[in-house]
């Protein structure tokens, strides 16, 4: 069997706090068991944008890194919005994968992407098209989420959106002050925890973030980088 590497991408917390990674891995695993493909390794983007590049992207970056090493040289994504929503980006990223000699491959249409894009100008056009229809619905959306806001904050004078995990909590802002003290270096050169470690201590301590989960690396550097 070809080996290959999953990549899923979620942008906001609500992707990372429902379905999202399940649906893109669910559907990848399918599609690889009928094509005769093997994951051996899953790369989960957690709140990344689809409109940044790879300098921005920790987990393709390690991927790639990894591909090079290892020599596996296929990627499946579940869809091509996965890998990027704006077509410049997905652009950039093709072009990128193609010059290590790494190919992309939609679970969703079977599309070997970067194959596509060097061999046949018609299916080139193809991909572009959908790059463009998949950067014009993001474009829709915002415009759609804007046009929203505005008509709330003319009916109620303000438009609010989620808190920050303790703002105006002092529950929370006591909470913030533990994650601060457990990252803090300390005498003797001793350094302070990781991320993943003041996780793990604060979900064994019973803490839960601000909607009732469980705390991971990416929360905690969240509430010490807003």
């Amino acid at each position: 069997m070809e080996k290959c590497f999953a990549y899923l991408r979620v942008s906001g917390q609500g992707q990372i706090d429902g379905n999202g990674f399940d649906r893109q891995l669910e559907t990848i695993r399918a599609f690889a068991d009928s094509k005769g493909f093997e994951v051996v390794s899953v790369y989960q983007e957690e709140g990344v944008s689809g409109t940044t590049g790879e300098d921005a992207r920790p987990a393709f970056k390690s991927m790639v890194s990894d591909i090079l090493k290892n020599g596996v040289r296929t990627i499946v994504v579940e869809s091509l919005d996965r890998l990027a929503r704006e077509y410049r980006i997905q652009e950039q990223l093709l072009i990128y994968l193609v010059s290590k000699g790494i190919s992309l491959v939609s679970a969703n249409t079977g599309e070997n992407v970067t194959e596509a894009i060097m061999s046949d100008p018609m299916r080139k056009a193809m991909v572009q098209i959908q790059g463009v229809f998949s950067e014009l619905d993001k474009s829709l959306l915002v415009n759609k989420l804007k046009k929203a806001r505005e008509k709330v904050r003319q009916d109620k004078g303000k438009c609010e959106g989620a808190k920050r995990f303790g703002e105006d909590n002092a529950e929370e802002q006591t909470v913030i002050r533990h994650i601060r003290a457990l990252r803090r270096n300390k005498r003797g050169g001793r350094k302070g925890l990781s991320y993943q470690a003041i996780a793990d201590t604060l979900n064994a301590e019973g803490y839960t973030t601000k909607r009732g989960k469980q705390w991971g690396a990416t929360q905690v550097r969240r509430v010490l980088h807003p």
